[in-house]
């Protein structure tokens, strides 16, 4: 088995990173995501049914998620390689591809901030609700561009940050390891009765594939601030540095701060979930104005794309 063939390669990073972009994530059948998200609800029910709901079945729920992912992208690469050469780089490219969500977070977010100019309120509150997991059905407009405004950020860096850094490390086995994991912490990664034992695995290794990567985020958003007409880098160093830990979780806060900071706006403020509130904390300057205006978002999508360019050129730098 020639394991160079799953090695990271600098020049399809690129052309993957280039094709999210522009068509946003594929949609088909097959999707790993989609894929594992579907094993991932099978095997829980099959756990369950047989006791091992705790801290064992979490984890030889990773491993049973783990190691046919990772056995599908070799035999996928091996197989189309043996077909012929360009054959296994197509395909270790279209996985690769298949990974990234950068283009379609970007789509949802400017969904979300069109609805509002064009004072489609319920469109934009439903756009919302599929981004974020709380209760938006009360929200108006600002409120709606906050949490595209906040998704913008902290997807920024699990959603693109975390994958391209660990294709980057370990190339394609790296960034299927992280994706099931990430889909483990989404699926059942809640501090709740059913959940707070069997999710435990999953939530806990998520928090550390994105520990550094979260860190890294914040300095980008910070140099891509910078860069941004009307953004400030300083107020992403300092805002991000102060704030960060107001924000549930260990790897959250780091970017949503920065990005508070960068656009000189205030994030967060009252949260509810099923009806209760959550969270009531308002992150950014005291005195800048909650976020929530057109150019708002604009000026957040502006620092996203700035510094998802400079983790991709970083990326590059690194594996060349």
């Amino acid at each position: 088995m020639d394991v160079s063939l799953l090695a990271p390669r600098a020049d399809l990073l690129v052309i993957a990173v280039l094709v999210d972009y522009c068509l946003g994530d594929p949609v088909y059948r097959w999707h790993p995501v989609r894929l594992i998200g579907g094993l991932l609800e099978l095997l829980e029910t099959r756990l369950r049914a047989i006791g091992m709901d705790g801290y064992v079945g979490g984890g030889v729920l990773f491993v049973m998620l783990g190691v046919p992912g990772l056995g599908v992208a070799v035999g996928l690469v091996m197989g189309l390689d043996a077909l012929h050469p360009v054959a296994g780089l197509a395909g270790h490219g279209f996985a690769l591809y298949s990974l990234l969500a950068l283009g379609d977070l970007l789509a949802h977010g400017t969904a979300i901030n069109a609805a509002v100019d064009a004072g489609e309120l319920g469109a934009a509150r439903r756009a919302a609700g599929r981004l974020v997991g709380r209760d938006t059905d009360h929200l108006d407009g600002h409120g709606c561009r906050r949490c595209a405004i906040e998704s913008l950020a902290e997807s920024l860096a699990d959603g693109f940050v975390s994958p391209v850094a660990w294709y980057a490390i370990a190339g394609l086995p790296g960034i299927v390891l992280f994706k099931v994991v990430s889909t483990m912490d989404s699926m059942v990664g809640y501090r709740t009765e059913r959940y707070s034992r069997f999710g435990w695995c999953g939530a806990r290794l998520d928090d550390l594939m994105n520990l550094v990567p979260a860190r890294a985020a914040w300095l980008l958003i910070v140099a891509a601030a910078a860069l941004v007409r009307g953004a400030s880098g300083r107020g992403a160093a300092t805002i991000g540095w102060r704030q960060h830990g107001w924000v549930p979780g260990p790897n959250a806060g780091w970017s949503e701060a920065a990005m508070a900071g960068a656009i000189r706006r205030r994030l967060g403020g009252p949260i509810r979930s099923a009806g209760r509130l959550v969270y009531d904390t308002w992150i950014g300057n005291p005195e800048d104005a909650p976020a929530g205006a057109a150019g708002d978002y604009r000026r957040a999508a502006h620092v996203v794309r700035g510094a998802a360019l400079l983790a991709l050129v970083a990326a590059v730098l690194w594996l060349a």
